[in-house]
């Protein structure tokens, strides 16, 4: 039986996480705990276990898609799998990464592209990087009531102009510009903003100064809440993990044992078991031996 199944019967269904909630956990000073999906098996899974945001992030590309970095990820892509974690997603607030150049080159581009994250695929918000020179971007879509969680520091989409993918803020100068930015995409409407790849002391001086609450992914734990690839998490990634993963589990170890024993009771006969097996129903059986028994008295 499901967690969910298990809420259900007990007549506590686990309250649908808006917008407002998240602001107000952090008004309360209560954690907020966010984790990628990108489909409907793993968003059930993150769902139930009482995630308050589930991110579709466009690090589909690399786990799930196999490519190096997230730019090759497409606008259907990210949608395809934005409906499937939809519809493994019931309290917790979805939303959907908006990939590389669905948003870069003109503004009604982007709002029709977000537009479509929640009329056709049931995001409730979408995410974009970038601080100040999204601060217009960012307006646009608030006006089209279209909620947007910010992103800025280390991102990932601008990993060729960065040079790589390096800590931002190590200097007083790239400090002030990463506040400019945090306050930038605040003003500009934000409801909440993710602080990747940057100095710990840099995330608490960002989620101090914010009234919007911060999201850390290698930012410290002074922020209002943390985010994790799930694939990261669990060990499914195929790469060294970055020096903020924590592992909390082995689903790598876990497939491949399983996939391996069910190899090997294949080809020592163990499997299917005759357990595993669908059988006739009596009289059908007797008939079916009647028949055989005829045949065979008669020299067939």
């Amino acid at each position: 039986m499901s967690v969910t199944s298990i809420r259900e019967n007990l007549g506590e269904p686990r309250p649908k996480v808006t917008i407002q909630t998240i602001q107000e956990k952090k008004q309360r000073g209560e954690r907020i705990t966010c984790l990628t999906a990108y489909d409907y098996p793993t968003a059930r899974l993150v769902d139930e276990a009482g995630i308050d945001m589930i991110l579709v992030g466009d690090s589909l590309a690399m786990v799930v898609l196999g490519h190096e970095n997230t730019m090759a990820v497409s606008m259907d892509e990210m949608l395809h799998h934005t409906r499937a974690a939809r519809r493994g997603t019931k309290s917790a607030l979805l939303i959907a990464d908006m990939p590389y150049g669905s948003y870069h080159l003109t503004a009604d581009e982007a709002v029709r592209n977000a537009a479509r994250f929640i009329k056709e695929a049931g995001a409730e918000a979408v995410k974009i990087e970038g601080g100040q020179k999204r601060s217009e971007l960012i307006m646009r879509l608030r006006d089209a009531e279209i909620p947007v969680m910010g992103h800025i520091g280390l991102t990932p989409q601008s990993l060729h102009a960065m040079g790589g993918y390096k800590v931002q803020g190590k200097t007083l100068a790239a400090i002030e510009q990463l506040m400019r930015d945090a306050l930038a995409v605040e003003r500009a409407g934000c409801f909440c903003v993710v602080l990747e790849g940057m100095p710990r002391e840099v995330g608490a001086m960002i989620s101090a100064e914010l009234a919007i609450p911060t999201i850390g992914i290698g930012a410290g734990p002074e922020c209002d809440g943390q985010v994790l690839v799930l694939h990261d998490l669990l060990n499914l990634s195929f790469v060294p993990p970055a020096k903020f993963v924590r592992q909390y589990g082995d689903a790598a170890a876990l497939i491949y044992g399983a996939v391996e024993k069910f190899k090997q009771d294949i080809e020592s006969g163990a499997y299917p078991g005759d357990a595993e097996c669908y059988h006739l129903p009596a009289e059908t059986k007797a008939a079916l031996e009647a028949i055989s028994a005829r045949k065979r008295s008669m020299g067939r």
